[in-house]
């Protein structure tokens, strides 16, 4: 906690100037004399006890100070001290009650009495860095080891101060000589800094926890859009420098504002700040400030009647009693509030009972005791008491009875200041037991040798108190970290306003820091009273989670916890609340509609199951079942002269290889495989080249028999035997063979998953593997068709009886234009499409075949029998001829 004005350090960079200067008089001085003697005695209120060891504290007994006019004509004087804090008092109390509590521990520190110099820094800088150098430098009047100055001071060790600002200015010099300083109350981060404060130990958590304490209180409620609110002092200015930097980090949130409170009551600056809260989205507002600070804003937050917010609270002020009134609990009811530790000291309330002034108070103005007794029961002490009693004031006899007044100085059940001035107490008496428990030869300062009371050093102290680890009578352990920071444990705190107008502060939870250093968050939601209509935990955010299938896009200008939820791109998935970015899905998978999850990419090719697949394999499977028919009826009839006249072997040829083309367009339909892939072009090369070859043979045997009816045409016909016949189609067709295996094994064709036709499709096709290799095979065949067509027409005015000439024209013609067509239209049908076109090209160039060739003669054998006789035909060709 730091309280600090521009008035404070002003005076304290005066004091510390002219301090400097009589501590460097006063060391010349000493060595040049066999003794000194104190120079000059600052006047503070203060409280004494005598002992072996003295230690130090240093408390705000009173909260305010008035400060006199400079002048130089006369001495400095010390600001006067006014309004006094009976909790204040009650912290220098508990000091005092632990040491009179170890000095009746025979296990601690046995045969050494500890006593305690005690001063009140009157809430100003300069009064308390005056108690600190006092207790440093005085060798007093009160316990003196030695009559010379050379050797160990009496106050070994001192606990406080109050605020950050008193015990960094304290720190910065005391620190020069190591003289241990233990604070109950100091939380700024800054005195964390080891090479500047080399001496200073804390029994309070730092700042830095407290801001981490809220960081995982925030996280907890999703609050993520919070204002702060800092003092304008080291306190507030590094909790905001802490949050600025640790906020984002952290991944706790953002600030949607940070405003310092001013220190004077400023009404044009309060009221802009209450604005900017009353305006701002963020419903949380968290405020690091001295309750004075809180107590001005909340009379602006009043006038301005700004309700609906969550309130979160520093140590400073969560249990503070001034702002739980009936006028502020409207507004922080519901208000959660980190608060030091509580703990339970026994034995406190009967100590603080047997206070009472002794004569040497009565003689003393400055005895804190007495200010005490005067300020509870309301009288003064003789014999400054003339004007007093002229004005009705009573008359202190010192056997009051604390019971009959009723002050919160005897409330005990809620000690947490207190707890830490007492475990800083004993610390300080732990570390000072192990070095007096110090074994020769065993010490750990230069030739191994141990020290004495006399002779004790404050950076010994310093060495040991590092190393204390301790477990107080309450259960906590109290051990300081290589900062000086005790291990952190904080309360977290709601405030309750209940029906009958009377305020409860319940304990809802506690964070604490482990010994491996990880936050550890405590809440029971269910105990806290939250200030709003529906009772639930307030939304304070600057833009809504972002759903899976949505990523955050920041806004420009803005604070990164402000942003818009963009959808992801097809293809692209998010599958938790607020993702940065969106992640591609894997090649075979595709975004969900709701762009949530990956799903199995639709898979697409010429299937059996779907509507055009069924045809073809259906118009296939007839093609085929037409073929097996016409082989039977030409089979049946194989002697008859119709058959027999056609060249019945080459006709069942082409049967079986246009059999052969129907089955092979199977192999089109269906998923791809490699199998298939090699197959179905040499299968639909092999078959239609055998089934051409066949058509081209025949053609030359018609017109080889017809120039054998010629004049000297005889000799033609022994070339167009059965044999060669044969021999000309296996060759042919062997050439097509070789093709398509120098094919296969230069490029194979191979299946491929096509993504390019359809994002969230995957195509599946047969890549040809070498286009010269698909090109090749599909001229040959047309180079057959050509000169069969060519050979036909040629031969198309032959008689009609014994001419098929016509009907391989007509055939040939189909085929042709079948497959001209094809070429085109494979090239623009994408993906399965183009196996159909494929497909459908075979099965019309088959059928085209199959009915130019044999549909006329299957009429005649069937419909026509009379016209299937070797008269017939013979009859006709005569008639022509």
């Amino acid at each position: 906690m730091g309280v600090f004005t521009a008035t404070y350090l002003n005076s304290s960079l005066y004091f510390i100037f002219f301090f400097c200067i009589s501590s460097f008089l006063c060391s010349v001085s000493s060595s040049l004399l066999s003794s000194c003697k104190l120079q000059r005695k600052f006047n503070i209120n203060e409280m004494h006890k005598p002992g072996d060891v003295v230690l130090g504290g240093l408390f705000e007994v009173h909260y305010t100070s008035v400060f006199p006019e400079r002048t130089f004509t006369s001495e400095p004087q010390q600001p006067s001290c006014k309004g006094f804090d009976s909790l204040g008092f009650r912290y220098a109390m508990t000091m005092a009650f632990a040491i009179d509590e170890i000095n009746k521990n025979s296990n601690l520190l046995p045969n050494v009495t500890l006593g305690y110099t005690l001063y009140d820094n009157c809430g100003a800088l300069i009064i308390g860095l005056s108690g600190a150098l006092s207790l440093a430098s005085d060798r007093g009047e009160h316990f003196l080891f030695q009559e010379k100055c050379p050797g160990t001071t009496p106050v070994i060790g001192i606990v406080g101060d109050h605020y950050s600002t008193f015990s960094i200015a304290i720190s910065d010099v005391l620190g020069l000589y190591r003289m241990p300083i233990v604070s109950y109350y100091a939380t700024c981060s800054c005195l964390n800094d080891r090479k500047r404060f080399p001496s200073f130990f804390r029994t309070i958590p730092s700042d830095a926890f407290q801001v981490h304490a809220m960081f995982q209180i925030l996280k907890h409620f999703g609050w993520t859009w919070v204002g702060l609110l800092v003092s304008d002092d080291d306190y507030g200015l590094h909790v905001a420098q802490a949050f600025q930097s640790g906020l984002p980090q952290t991944g706790g949130g953002c600030l949607a504002y940070l405003q310092v409170l001013p220190w004077d009551n400023d009404p044009n600056g309060l009221r802009g700040i209450v604005q900017l809260i009353k305006t701002s989205t963020a419903r949380v507002v968290i405020v690091f400030a001295h309750e004075i600070h809180m107590i001005q804003l909340m009379e602006e937050v009043v006038r301005q009647n700004v309700t609906g917010l969550q309130w979160i609270a520093s140590e400073t002020w969560t249990t503070t009693l001034v702002l739980q009134t009936p006028r502020f609990m409207p507004y922080l009811s519901g208000t959660l509030g980190i608060a030091i530790r509580r703990g339970e000291i026994p034995g406190l309330r009967d100590f603080l009972l047997q206070i009472r002034p002794d004569e040497n108070d009565y003689k003393s103005e400055k005895s804190l005791v007495k200010q005490f007794w005067e300020h509870t029961f309301q009288c003064r002490f003789a014999p400054h008491t003339a004007g007093w009693v002229e004005a009705g004031g009573a008359i202190c006899t010192g056997q009051e009875n604390l019971e009959d007044v009723e002050t919160e100085f005897l409330d005990t059940s809620n000690l947490r200041p207190e707890y830490n001035v007492y475990k800083a107490v004993y610390a300080l008496a732990y570390a000072l037991d192990d070095i007096l428990k110090c074994e020769p030869g065993k010490a750990p300062f230069s030739g191994w040798s141990c020290t004495t009371l006399q002779r004790l050093e404050p950076w010994q102290l310093v060495h040991y108190l590092q190393k204390v680890n301790f477990t107080t009578s309450f259960g906590d352990q109290v051990s300081f970290d290589e900062n000086g920071d005790v291990l952190p444990v904080y309360d977290i705190m709601n405030w309750m306003w209940l029906p009958d107008g009377r305020t409860k502060v319940q304990t809802v939870g506690e964070v604490k820091r482990s010994a491996f250093k990880y936050e550890e968050l405590t809440v029971d939601v269910n105990k806290i009273f939250w200030n709003a209509e529906f009772k639930e935990p307030p939304r304070s955010v600057c833009s809504e989670s972002c759903p899976p299938g949505t990523r955050m896009a920041r806004k420009k200008r803005e604070s990164v916890c402000c942003f818009d939820c963009i959808p992801c791109s097809e293809g692209k998935i998010s599958n938790k609340t607020d993702s940065t970015e969106c992640t591609s899905c894997p090649e075979d998978f595709w975004s969900s509609p709701q762009r949530d999850n990956c799903i199995p990419k639709k898979t697409e090719f010429l299937s059996y199951h779907e509507p055009l697949g069924i045809c073809l394999t259906t118009t296939s499977l007839l093609g085929t079942v037409i073929c097996a028919v016409v082989l039977g009826i030409f089979t049946y009839h194989r002697r008859t002269p119709m058959v027999r006249a056609n060249n019945s072997e080459l006709s069942f040829l082409i049967l079986v290889s246009l059999k052969m083309c129907f089955l092979c367009s199977l192999l089109f339909i269906g998923q791809p495989r490699l199998w298939t892939c090699q197959l179905r072009h040499a299968a639909f090369g092999i078959s239609f080249v055998l089934c051409v070859s066949c058509i081209l043979v025949k053609t030359m045997v018609v017109l080889a028999v017809f120039k054998s009816s010629k004049p000297g045409g005889g000799a033609i016909l022994k070339w167009f035997g059965a044999v060669h016949q044969r021999g000309t189609v296996l060759a042919l067709t062997c050439i097509q063979a070789a093709i398509c295996t120098a094919w296969i094994v230069s490029a194979s064709p191979a299946p491929y998953k096509n993504t390019q036709y359809h994002n969230d499709k995957i195509v599946y096709e047969c890549v040809v593997g070498s286009t010269v290799g698909f090109a090749v095979l599909l001229g040959y065949i047309g180079l057959l068709a050509i000169v069969s067509f060519l050979l036909a027409f040629l031969a198309r005015n032959l008689p009609d009886n014994f001419n098929e000439a016509k009907l391989i024209t007509f055939s040939m013609l189909i085929f042709c234009a079948v497959w001209v067509a094809f070429v085109p239209a494979y090239v623009n049908s994408p993906g399965k499409y183009a196996d159909a076109v494929e497909v459908f090209a075979i099965l019309a160039s088959s059928f085209g075949l199959l009915v130019a060739l044999f549909g006329p003669k299957c009429y005649i054998i069937l419909l026509r029998p009379e016209r299937n006789t070797k008269k017939a035909i013979m009859g006709r060709d005569i008639t022509k001829s």
